[in-house]
Parts: structure tokens; C-alpha cells; sequence
């Protein structure tokens, strides 16, 4: 495949480390990632692309050439994280993977990793910053989302309040987030319960201080949705202050996810626009 292509960047694996139970960061660096930048957002994210093992694809490699000449089911596969933190001086960029064993496609993937490899990548994209003007931040998210909470909590101002909920499987999924503000953890553990049922009711549990609040809140798509009507219907916050998307779906690989979550969030902007009319 070719080093270089207008619509992907190549990078190459330097290094990883497992840095919880089930989170393996991957740093990948090189000079295919010369022309990536970031602008300042903290749920800055990438599309990591998979070729299939066995598929000739055209070259220059080019995702947009596999879809323009290629049957769809040998399209490379595309899997969207957040970046972690990216580096512009040394090139480095750095991704972390939940792993639950070989479960998925990145994750395996990532659990495998090793210096050389090459991954190709799209983006960045993203739309979120914490609001400094902002009298206090909301962050919910489940493992998926703790880079982008990660990252957010980093950029806060010294003092300011945030209250963070954050569901993993139990202890040793838990990880040491940094933040100059007052920054009131609480760690949710899933245990044998469904994804995000804890989290609703931590959520639902917490006292909101006065004041405007800045409220991030990503994840699982049922829990999203529960918690974007509570935020939305019950405590009256306006989408100007709520950046809130339902990142994967329970049974649903992110390409199926892709295909219907158009259709899904304007069902849920119907249901939440017809409760706050009655």
C-alpha cells in the first residue's frame, strides 16, 4: 500500500502498555502522520482502518477509491476512538483500546500490537471543548469515553467544579485522572448488571449545584438516551450546553450502528421534543 493517500494517514506502532485491566494505550507515530493536527477540542477522534485479510485493494491505497470500485463487503472496516493525546513536535499520537478479549475487531488488535506495525487512520474530527465560561461541568461516559473525559478534565481550568461519573466493570478498571479543578470522580462499577443501568442512577442521584452547566455525556446508546431525556425534559438543559451521542450500540458493530444511528437519534429528538411540549 502506498505511504502516503488524501484521504488517510499512515502511522506506525512505537509502543503500548497496558495501563488498566482492560485498556491497552497504543502510541503510533511516523512521518505518514506529517500532515495531522488537532485544534484544540477534547473529543478529537479517529476512524482506524482495517483491510480484510485476502482482499487486493487498488493502489494508491484510498478508502474512498474501495468504496468507489469495490463490492461494499470488501470495504476495509472503520472503527472510530478518541484521541488520547497527540504530540505535533515528536509526531506522536496516542490511542487507548478497550480489550475484552477477542471481542471486536480494534481491540484484538490493539491487545496484539507491536513496534512496526502500520495502521491507517482517518480524521480527526470532533465538536466538544469544556466551556471555561462554564460555572460547572458534567462528564458521564462509560470505558469507551474515559479518553475524551481524560482529556477534558486536562484542560479545565485550576478550581473549577466538574462532577464525573464513569462506569467500568469493577476496581481494576479504575485509572488516575489528572485535572487542576475540582474535579469529583466517581467510578461506577458495572459489575453483573447491563451497560450504563448504574450510571443512570448515579447520575440521576447527584444534587446539581446552581449555575450553568457544561454537561459531556457519551456511551452506550440506551444509556445515552436515558440520560439525554433526564438532562434534557427533567432538568431543563439546552442542546447549546449538552454534547451528548450515543457512541456505540449493545449487539451492533460499528458498522450497523453507523447505518441506523441517523434514524435513531431523530426518533430520540421526536420523543424528547413531544415530552417537553406536554
Amino acid at each position: 500500500m502506498a505511504e502516503k493517500s488524501r484521504d488517510h494517514h499512515r502511522g506506525v506502532v512505537l509502543r503500548s502498555e497496558w495501563i488498566s485491566r482492560h485498556m491497552v494505550r497504543i502510541v503510533v507515530g511516523g512521518d505518514g502522520l506529517a500532515d495531522f493536527a488537532t485544534t484544540g477540542l477534547t473529543d478529537h477522534y479517529v476512524k482506524l482502518v482495517f483491510p480484510l485479510e485476502g482482499v487486493e485493494y487498488p493502489e494508491p491505497f484510498s478508502v474512498k477509491t474501495c468504496r468507489e470500485t469495490m463490492a461494499r463487503e470488501l470495504w476495509p472496516r472503520l472503527r472510530t476512538y478518541t484521541v488520547r493525546a497527540w504530540d505535533p513536535d515528536s509526531r506522536e499520537l496516542t490511542l487507548d483500546f478497550v480489550v475484552h478479549g477477542d471481542e471486536g475487531l480494534a481491540g484484538p488488535w490493539a491487545a496484539r500490537a507491536k513496534p512496526g506495525d502500520v495502521v491507517y487512520l482517518l480524521g480527526p474530527g470532533g465538536g466538544y471543548a469544556p466551556d471555561a465560561a462554564a460555572d460547572w461541568h458534567l462528564m458521564v461516559g462509560d470505558e469507551s469515553v474515559l479518553p475524551a473525559i481524560a482529556t477534558a478534565l486536562e484542560a479545565l481550568p485550576d478550581g473549577v467544579l466538574a462532577h464525573v461519573f464513569v462506569e467500568v466493570d469493577g476496581p481494576q478498571d479504575e485509572q488516575k485522572l489528572g485535572s487542576a479543578a475540582d474535579a469529583r470522580i466517581v467510578w461506577v462499577y458495572r459489575g453483573a448488571r447491563r451497560v450504563g443501568e448504574a450510571l443512570v442512577e448515579a447520575v440521576r442521584a447527584l444534587e446539581f449545584p446552581d449555575g450553568d452547566v457544561h454537561a459531556f455525556v457519551h456511551g452506550e446508546a440506551g444509556f445515552v438516551k436515558q440520560l439525554r431525556r433526564y438532562l434534557r425534559v427533567e432538568r431543563g438543559i439546552g442542546l447549546d450546553r449538552l454534547s451528548i451521542s450515543g457512541y456505540w450500540r449493545i449487539g451492533v458493530d460499528d458498522e450497523g450502528w453507523r447505518e441506523v444511528k441517523r434514524d435513531w437519534n431523530r426518533e430520540v429528538e421526536a420523543e424528547e421534543a413531544a415530552a417537553i411540549a406536554s
